[in-house]
C-alpha cells in the first residue's frame, strides 16, 4: 500500500498543474450539474416489512386517496377574542391554499367543526395526492404564502401536521464556519506558518464541496435522507482536515530531517499517505455498513458520507502532493511573529527522550496498571448513562420556537390537546380473514375503549368497499412513552386484518427495527475491522485491544449524549429548551462514524510504533517514540475536529446537536485517554504479545502495509516551535 500512495503522490507531484487544473474542472462540472439536474432530499421513514409499512403499502394499492400526505393551517386569534372575528381572512386564506399545486382538499375550520371549545384556535385539514414524503420546497412555500392574509389580520397563522414536519429544511446558524476558523487557529498554532496551516483547511473545502455536489446527484437517483448533506459536511470537513495535517505534518518533519523536498514528499506520501488511504477505508467500511440495517435513510447517509469521505481521500493523495511540490521552501510562508523553525539532531540539540510525549509514554508503561485502571474507570463512568437510554424519533415539539411546524403544534396540543399531534391509522382489510364491514362499529368501540385512546373518527371507506380506515387520536404526544405502549395495546386487539399505521407508528416501527439489527451492525463493523487492522499489523492482540478501547470511548461519548440531552445536565450550556430521548438513527450512526474516525488514530499511532518496533525491537520504546513523533500532530488533529463537529450543536436539528456533542466527546476522549494513556498501558503489558500472530496465520493473509518501507529507517528528529528566536 505504501509504494501505491507513493507512486500516485510522485505522479501527482510531477505535473502539478495537470493535477491541480483536473480537479478544477471536475468542480466546475460537478457543481453546475449537481444544481441543474440534482435530486431534492426525503426522509424514508419506513421500516421494511413492519405493519406500518404495510398498512402504506395496502392504502396506496387500493385506497390512493388515503394515503396522500396530510397537513394542518393553524389560526389562533389573540387572546380573549374568538377565531370567528377574522372569519373573512381566514376564508380567504383556506381559498388561497386550495389552489396550491398537490392540494387535493382542504376543509373550512368554521364548516367542519375544527375549532377549539373556547373557540379561539381552529385548523383547516388539507390532503395532498402524493405522499407527505414527497411535498417538496416549492409548494411548502406556496402555504406559506396562501397563509398570509389571516396574518394581516392580526390572526396567529401557522403550517404543521406530518407533510410539513417531514420535509421542513432545517436552518443553518453560521456557527459551522466558526469551527473552521477555530481549526485554522489550530493549526497556525501546531505548524506555526500560515500557509502549512491554510492547505489542510483548502483540501477539506474541495473534498466537501464535490462531495456534497455528488450527494445531490445521488439524491436524483435513489432517496437521500435530509440529513445527509449534514452529516457528510461534519465528517468531510473533519478527515479533510486531518488527513491533510499527518501527511504535511510528516513532509515537513522529513524536510527538517535534511531530505530535500521530492524525497520528503516522496516519503510522507509512502508513510502517512498510506496510512491516510487505510485509515480513509476504515471510514468508508464503517458507513457503508449503514445499508445493513435495511433501513433506507440510513444506508444514504451512509453512502453519502462515505463519498465525501472518498473525497477527501482523494484530494490528500492527489492534489496535496501537488500543491506542496509547487510551494517548495514556501511551505514555511508567513512564520508567526517570535517563532521560528529548528532541527533538533541526534548529539546536538534536543532528541525524541527529550519529549514530554515520550517521558509520559514511559511514566505509564513504568506503572500500566494504576494507570489502565484508572483510565478504565473513567471512561465506564462516563458510559454509564448509557445504561439508561431511551430511543425514539424527535417530533414537532422539539424543534426550535422558531419553525412553523413547532408553533402550529403548540397551538393544536393547546386546543385540541397533545394526542391531536400524534394521530394513528387504523387500516383494515376486509379481503382478508378477520374484521369484516359489519364489525367495524364493535372495532371502532373495542379501540375507543382503550385508556390511552382519546377519539376514534368517522370510518373511510375505499370505493371498493374493501379498505376502511379508522383515523385515531390517542391521548399522548408523540414522542411520550405512554404513546408507544398505546400503540402496542391496540395493536394486540385488532385482528390480524387490520393494521396500524401513521407517521407515529411508523417511527415507533423504525425505532424497534434499529434496536434489532444494531447488534448486528455492531458485529459486521466489528469483525471487518479486525481483519483489516489483523492484516495490517499481522497481529492478533493489536486488533482486539483496537476494538475494545474503541468501545469504551465510544460507550463513554454515549453516555455524555443521554446526560445532556436525555436527563438535562447542562442543557441551558447547549442551548436545550427541553429533554427529549435520544433519537433511534443516532446509536447506529454514531457507532459507524465513530468507530471508523477512531480507526484512524490507531492507524495513525500504530503505524508510526510499528515503524520504530522493526528498528528496535524494543515494545515500551516503539510505543514511546510512536508517541513523540504523532503525539502533538494527533492531538491538533483532535482538536481540529472536536471545535468543527462543536459547530455543529448549534444547528436546529436534534439529531445534528447529538451528533456534534457525541463526536466531539468521542474525538476527546480517544485522543486523550485512550491514546495516551490505555495504549500506551496495554501494550507495556502485553510486551511481545502485541505483535503475535499464530504461526497457521502466517502466510495465509495478505501483506499490507501502511508503514514507509521505501527509505531507510533512522529516528526522526523533533521539530519544535520555541518563542523569542529569530
Amino acid at each position: 500500500m505504501n509504494r501505491f500512495t507513493r507512486r500516485i503522490g510522485a505522479a501527482s507531484a510531477r505535473r502539478p498543474w495537470v493535477t491541480m487544473t483536473a480537479w478544477a474542472v471536475a468542480l466546475l462540472f460537478v457543481l453546475p450539474l449537481a444544481g441543474t439536474v440534482g435530486g431534492s432530499f426525503v426522509d424514508d421513514l419506513v421500516a421494511p416489512g413492519s405493519q406500518s409499512e404495510r398498512a402504506m403499502e395496502l392504502l396506496k394499492k387500493r385506497f390512493p386517496e388515503a394515503s396522500g400526505g396530510s397537513a394542518m393551517a393553524v389560526f389562533a386569534a389573540p387572546e380573549g377574542e374568538r377565531l370567528e372575528r377574522h372569519q373573512p381572512a381566514i376564508d380567504a386564506a383556506v381559498a388561497r391554499i386550495a389552489d396550491v399545486e398537490h392540494v387535493a382538499t382542504v376543509t373550512d375550520p368554521f364548516t367542519a367543526g375544527t375549532v377549539s371549545s373556547d373557540g379561539r384556535i381552529g385548523f383547516a385539514e388539507m390532503t395532498f395526492d402524493v405522499p407527505a414524503m414527497d411535498v417538496d420546497p416549492e409548494q411548502l412555500e406556496a402555504l406559506a404564502d396562501a397563509i398570509k392574509p389571516a396574518r394581516g389580520d392580526g390572526v396567529a397563522a401557522e403550517l404543521g401536521g406530518d407533510a410539513i414536519f417531514i420535509n421542513a429544511e432545517t436552518e443553518t446558524t453560521g456557527t459551522e464556519a466558526g469551527g473552521l476558523l477555530a481549526a485554522l487557529v489550530v493549526l497556525v498554532v501546531a505548524f506555526g506558518t500560515i500557509v502549512a496551516a491554510l492547505i489542510p483547511i483548502a483540501l477539506a473545502l474541495v473534498a466537501v464541496a464535490a462531495g456534497l455536489s455528488g450527494i445531490v446527484l445521488l439524491a436524483d437517483t435513489m432517496d437521500v435522507s435530509t440529513a445527509a448533506p449534514t452529516i457528510g459536511a461534519m465528517i468531510g470537513l473533519g478527515v479533510g482536515i486531518d488527513y491533510a495535517l499527518f501527511i504535511v505534518a510528516r513532509y515537513r518533519e522529513n524536510r527538517a530531517a535534511g531530505q530535500d523536498n521530492p524525497n520528503a514528499l516522496a516519503n510522507a506520501m509512502g508513510s502517512s499517505g498510506a496510512a491516510v488511504l487505510f485509515a480513509g477505508g476504515t471510514v468508508v467500511v464503517a458507513m457503508a455498513a449503514l445499508a445493513l440495517t435495511g433501513v433506507g435513510f440510513l444506508a444514504s447517509i451512509g453512502l453519502s458520507t462515505s463519498l465525501v469521505v472518498l473525497f477527501a481521500v482523494g484530494t490528500a493523495l492527489t492534489l496535496l502532493p501537488a500543491l506542496l511540490s509547487l510551494l517548495g521552501e514556501r511551505i514555511d510562508t508567513g512564520r508567526l511573529v517570535g517563532r521560528r523553525r529548528r532541527v533538533k539532531r541526534a548529539g546536538r540539540a534536543k532528541r525524541a527522550e527529550d519529549t514530554a510525549w515520550w517521558r509520559f509514554a514511559h511514566r505509564v508503561s513504568g506503572r500500566p496498571w494504576p494507570y489502565l485502571i484508572v483510565a478504565t474507570v473513567a471512561l465506564l463512568a462516563l458510559a454509564a448513562p448509557a445504561l439508561r437510554m431511551e430511543t425514539g424519533f424527535p417530533d414537532a415539539g422539539n424543534d426550535s420556537t422558531t419553525t412553523t411546524h413547532r408553533r402550529a403544534y403548540d397551538l393544536l396540543a393547546e386546543g385540541f390537546g397533545p394526542g391531536f399531534n400524534a394521530p394513528l391509522l387504523i387500516v383494515a382489510d376486509l379481503r382478508s380473514p378477520g374484521v369484516d364491514a359489519r364489525a367495524i362499529p364493535a372495532l371502532s368501540r373495542r379501540i375507543a375503549a382503550d385508556p390511552g385512546i382519546a377519539m376514534v373518527g368517522e370510518p373511510r371507506t375505499s370505493p371498493a368497499g374493501d379498505i376502511v380506515v379508522l383515523p385515531t387520536l390517542p391521548t399522548t404526544a408523540p414522542a411520550d412513552a405512554e404513546t408507544s405502549e398505546t400503540l402496542q395495546r391496540v395493536r394486540d386487539l385488532v385482528p390480524d386484518n387490520v393494521a396500524v399505521s401513521g407517521l407515529t407508528a411508523m417511527t415507533e416501527d423504525l425505532t424497534q427495527q434499529l434496536s434489532d439489527t444494531l447488534p448486528v451492525f455492531i458485529s459486521a463493523i466489528l469483525a471487518a475491522s479486525f481483519l483489516l487492522l489483523m492484516l495490517v499489523f499481522r497481529s492478533i492482540a493489536v486488533p482486539l485491544k483496537a476494538a475494545m478501547v474503541n468501545l469504551l470511548s465510544i460507550g463513554g461519548a454515549y453516555g455524555v449524549v443521554v446526560a445532556v440531552f436525555q436527563w438535562g445536565w447542562l442543557k441551558d450550556l447547549f442551548g436545550l429548551e427541553n429533554t427529549f430521548p435520544i433519537v433511534s438513527p443516532l446509536p447506529t450512526i454514531f457507532f459507524a462514524v465513530l468507530f471508523g474516525l477512531s480507526m484512524d488514530y490507531e492507524v495513525f499511532l500504530l503505524s508510526r510504533v510499528r515503524e520504530e518496533y522493526d528498528a528496535t525491537g524494543d515494545t515500551v520504546e516503539s510505543v514511546a517514540r510512536g508517541m513523540a513523533a504523532t503525539g502533538r500532530v494527533i492531538t491538533s488533529a483532535a482538536l481540529i475536529m472536536t471545535v468543527v463537529f462543536l459547530g455543529f450543536v448549534a444547528n436546529p436539528s436534534p439529531l445534528t446537536k447529538m451528533m456534534g456533542l457525541g463526536l466531539a466527546t468521542a474525538i476527546m476522549l480517544d485522543a486523550t485517554i485512550v491514546r495516551m494513556v490505555i495504549v500506551p498501558a496495554a501494550m507495556a503489558l502485553m510486551g511481545q504479545a502485541n505483535w503475535w500472530l499464530p504461526h497457521w496465520l502466517g502466510g495465509r493473509p495478505p501483506r499490507i502495509r501502511v508503514e514507509s518501507a521505501d527509505a531507510p529507517h533512522e529516528p526522526a528528529p523533533v521539530l519544535t516551535n520555541t518563542p523569542g528566536s529569530s
